[in-house]
């Protein structure tokens, strides 16, 4: 007999903590339902309590998933767990996950608390909790460098209270692997009424070992995993949701229990995360980069082509990869087009978003000859991003480089209704455009990522760029693509100068 590892997800709450991932209330679920469809056990959508936009966020996904366990986070403070409770009002099946820190150097310097004000306070949380929803998750946060025998007293207390999950995390990514599987059985064993409880883990990568350090609890009893797409995350990251899945689902020989993810799912979901928030898969990360499945080695080439186990212990059609699927051209009609946004999981949020997704699609088969759903993804995406965010909107644009001379940029502008026009010189012309475009905006912005990736294979294919924009100790991304790179930087620069725009503010959930 297996065990069920339940798979927690995270991606909405704890991956938009990265620096600039933040999500409309849309793009969160645009996300929730493909993860709905990844057959994600719990989809944590956020913490309510941290801003009117969170709480509008977390009550949308909870009023849309009916597959899986809709989650809120709050800290162990009534008016948050009110919050939470209000949000998932909607849900077929929701759950609290209330947390406090338990390590001594959080309960002195940040909490200042004593040991015995955290105990009743956590207790309290999960009796709060408990009055919105049977299913409520408790975190000791910072369980990795807290004392064994507390974390054993107040998991008891939080037990007792009526908690049915308990969540170890390594807050900080400081464990190692022996260590922290290690903690999870010692809690298991020593703590009198653990086998009325799943336990959980929630791990941090700061040293590369999040997913270690999980899979480590998981043989030693741990039975939910907290994990994200892509590994996305704050500072380094969290485990990663396709790792976690693949090592378990690869090594039953070693792992006594299985998910009920759909693994065909896994590179969809990667890459929708990954067009939403900006941030691009390295080509080499484990599963979903581009170079996962791909064999530069002669010997290996040959090897594969003789049998394939001789060097993959996964099939790549088994988590998503897949030739890249032609799908429409410039002769399709818009309801061919409208089929295959349905079949990718995308609905547009009313008939004025499709008839733009439809104008971008003809427009943009007329510059390229195949289009893919990679297309349509960052098509799709773009529109969002115009119908939300339009204060500055790029009218035209020349750019000029020539080799012996400086490259130069104009650029028209739509500010707040009116048209505003400059021309800079630069190192190159997305340097020139960029200046062009501040020459008129004026930002005060600071530039700290400039990344460009192809969106499919070939001399056409549409190019996305990433910019990451700081003012005032504010992140944001902004993200645009078309076949010429340089109008693609132009969008993806005020798709970001847009969302500062915007203020919307997002509460750190730990301030």
């Amino acid at each position: 007999m297996t065990d069920q590892l339940i798979i927690f997800d995270t991606t909405l709450r704890d991956g938009e903590q990265s620096p600039g991932a933040s999500m409309t209330r849309e793009e969160k679920v645009r996300i929730a339902k493909q993860l709905e469809k990844l057959r994600v056990d719990v989809i944590e959508a956020g913490f309510p309590a941290a801003s009117n936009g969170d709480f509008d966020s977390v009550k949308a996904v909870a009023d849309t998933i009916k597959d899986s366990t809709v989650c809120g986070l709050a800290r162990a403070i009534e008016r948050d767990i009110q919050r939470a409770g209000e949000a998932l009002k909607g849900a077929n099946s929701s759950r609290i996950h209330t947390f406090i820190a338990t390590s001594p150097i959080h309960m002195e310097k940040k909490l200042r608390m004593t040991p015995d004000q955290v105990v009743e306070q956590a207790v309290k949380a999960v009796k709060w909790a408990r009055q919105f929803t049977d299913n409520v998750e408790f975190s000791p946060e910072d369980a990795g460098r807290s004392d064994p025998d507390f974390l054993c007293r107040v998991l008891e207390a939080v037990i007792n209270a009526g908690a049915n999950t308990l969540n170890i995390p390594d807050t900080v990514g400081y464990n190692l692997p022996h260590q922290f599987g290690g903690l999870i059985k010692t809690l298991r064993e020593r703590i009198p009424n653990s086998d009325k409880v799943i336990f959980s883990v929630h791990c941090h990568n700061d040293l590369g070992l999040a997913v270690a350090n999980s899979l480590s609890a998981v043989l030693n009893g741990a039975r939910q995993v907290e994990c994200t797409i892509n590994g996305l995350g704050e500072r380094a990251g969290n485990a990663s949701l396709e790792e976690i899945v693949m090592a378990v689902k690869t090594r039953r020989d070693i792992f006594s229990c299985d998910t009920r993810i759909d693994t065909t799912q896994i590179v969809p979901s990667s890459k929708l995360v990954s067009t939403i928030t900006g941030y691009p898969v390295q080509p080499n990360k484990a599963i979903v980069g581009a170079n996962a499945f791909a064999h530069e080695s002669g010997i290996h080439q040959d090897g594969v082509i003789k049998h394939r186990e001789t060097y993959e212990i996964m099939r790549a059609e088994d988590v998503g990869w897949s030739t890249n699927k032609l799908t429409l051209g410039k002769l399709s009609g818009r309801n061919a087009f409208r089929t295959r946004l349905q079949e990718l999981g995308i609905t547009l949020a009313n008939e004025e978003a499709l008839n733009a997704a439809f104008e971008r699609f003809k427009a943009l088969a007329d510059r390229k000859r195949e289009i893919f759903d990679e297309d349509l993804q960052a098509l799709v995406t773009e529109v969002d991003v115009e119908m939300v965010q339009d204060h500055f909107r790029l009218m035209s644009m020349r750019a000029h480089s020539e080799t012996g001379t400086m490259p130069r940029a104009s650029v028209r502008l739509n500010v707040g209704g009116k048209e505003q026009e400059a021309e800079m010189q630069g190192g190159g012309p997305v340097d020139a455009t960029f200046k062009a475009i501040e020459q008129i905006v004026r930002s005060g912005t600071e530039l700290l990522l400039y990344s460009v990736n192809n969106i499919t294979s070939g001399t056409d294919a549409q190019g996305e760029v990433t910019v990451r924009l700081a003012r005032d100790g504010r992140v944001v991304n902004g993200q645009g693509s078309d076949t010429d790179i340089v109008v693609a930087s132009a969008k993806a620069y005020l798709h970001a100068l847009n969302t500062l725009h915007g203020g919307a503010e997002r509460a750190h959930p730990q301030v």
